[in-house]
């Protein structure tokens, strides 16, 4: 394996490929990514990379179809230009919610997406906090699935908020996730059971654990349009609980999320940088530049990457 190695960046997150690479010290390395007035993708790779260690830093983040094409376009460039090794590092893994088949006559567009990946060229792929693990067994290539959790705690305790605390699932779904950062804070953990209305509207159902007098973190792994959230977080205000924080591995918040959590009564939600919509009233972004990094440092070098889930 060549020593060097390349990062390259699509169009959706290009803010957070340049923070990796300069905590990685390494120049970002140079592509022509472009749109043809009739919607095509147009890549072209600007520079020597016959047997280098290619990286390319794409969420499948909205506008989602585009930003998986521009992703499997680039792939296809670098494997023409005699690329060594390709690993797609994919924040946000778009699609992870259609992971089974749910009802009849559906798709299974999660693992549609791991092949088409897969048949353009992908050595490996690096994700985070994929909305339902088995996802990694789609892939017959190697997958390295990185949490936020570390990231997020880290950030809450330099912040001092994790005193007289309680662990809040905002949905039965997530309650292995908000189980893990109970235990690691080492706080009792609660549960929203809900109903989902839409696919934007949710009716929390009920509480089960005590959160009166206590301040409450919910955490989930995607938040869209916050209806999840702000319905549990109303619930938990109902029960007496105290200043309440979201920590959410995926903002991808369109217009209507901001809006409801600015008007919520949560008192900040604590999210990743791993799409670029994470941001609004009452909305702080926690860097995940240094994690992801230090996994593709790895990757690059044949090392473990098991340490990064130390918190």
């Amino acid at each position: 394996m060549a020593s060097e190695y390349k990062i390259f960046s699509g169009t959706a997150h290009p803010t957070l490929a340049q923070e990796i690479a300069d905590y990685l010290g390494v120049p970002m390395s140079d592509a022509t990514v472009k749109q043809f007035p009739d919607g095509e993708t147009f890549v072209k790779i600007n520079e020597n990379i016959r047997g280098r260690d290619v990286f390319i830093v794409q969420p499948t983040c909205p506008p989602t179809n585009h930003n998986i094409m521009e992703l499997l376009i680039m792939v296809d460039a670098a494997k023409r230009a005699s690329a060594e090794r390709i690993t797609a590092v994919i924040p946000f893994f778009g699609y992870a919610r259609q992971d089974r088949k749910d009802q009849p006559r559906v798709p299974i567009t999660a693992k549609l997406v791991a092949n088409l990946l897969t048949a353009a060229g992908v050595s490996r792929v690096l994700t985070m906090d994929l909305h339902a693990g088995q996802i990694q067994g789609f892939f017959d290539i190697p997958v390295d699935h990185l949490y936020a959790m570390p990231v997020l705690i880290r950030h809450l305790r330099e912040k001092n908020l994790t005193d007289d605390l309680v662990v809040v699932s905002p949905d039965v779904g997530g309650m292995k996730m908000a189980h893990m950062y109970s235990k690691e804070l080492g706080v009792p953990l609660a549960i929203v059971a809900k109903q989902r209305l839409s696919a934007t509207d949710v009716q929390a159902m009920e509480l089960i654990g005590e959160v009166e007098g206590k301040n409450v973190l919910m955490v989930d792994d995607i938040s869209e349009t916050a209806g999840t959230l702000t319905q549990a977080a109303a619930m938990v205000a109902r029960h007496g609980a105290k200043k309440i924080y979201a920590g959410v591995s995926h903002a991808v918040l369109n217009d209507q999320g901001k809006e409801r959590i600015a008007k919520s009564d949560i008192e900040a939600v604590f999210s990743t940088n791993s799409t670029p919509f994470a941001f609004g009233e009452k909305v702080t972004t926690v860097s995940i530049a240094e994690i992801l990094g230090e996994g593709m440092a790895r990757i690059h070098n044949n090392e473990s990457v098991t340490s990064l889930f130390d918190i």
